[in-house]
């Protein structure tokens, strides 16, 4: 079976954010949180199939569900990240160029990135 490049719609990825942000959080607190953007069934039922995707753990406190994150935002973000080198770009150092060609990248930014580009560098050697 082929795995979509963004395997999560935009409802999905902000409920995520909600409940990585809060650290645990119920349907209430997550429908409060986006302001009334999305139905009440709508956030609970996101919530629940997140749940049985593997991206939430929840426990049942008196009548309600206390949903927290199951894998880290940066785990999820670095798991992402490679699937859209892996399908769009084929490589890092393609993305890269790709992102240093088509932003408009200033001069901290771009001293920012040598300074990273020299840390690994630096890493390189001393292995």
């Amino acid at each position: 079976m082929r795995r979509a490049l963004v395997p999560f719609g935009e409802t999905e990825m902000e409920i995520l954010q909600v409940v990585w942000e809060l650290g645990e959080a119920s349907v209430a607190d997550v429908h409060a949180r986006l302001g009334g953007d999305r139905a009440y069934t709508t956030v609970m039922t996101v919530m629940r199939n997140l749940a049985d995707k593997g991206y939430l753990t929840f426990r049942k406190q008196g009548r309600m569900y206390v949903y927290r994150p199951a894998v880290p935002p940066e785990e999820f973000k670095s798991d992402l990240l490679k699937r859209l080198v892996d399908k769009v770009f084929g490589s890092p150092l393609e993305l890269v160029q790709t992102l240093v060609r088509q932003e408009s990248l200033g001069p901290d930014e771009l001293a920012e990135l040598q300074r990273l580009i020299e840390k690994l560098e630096g890493n390189d050697d001393a292995a």
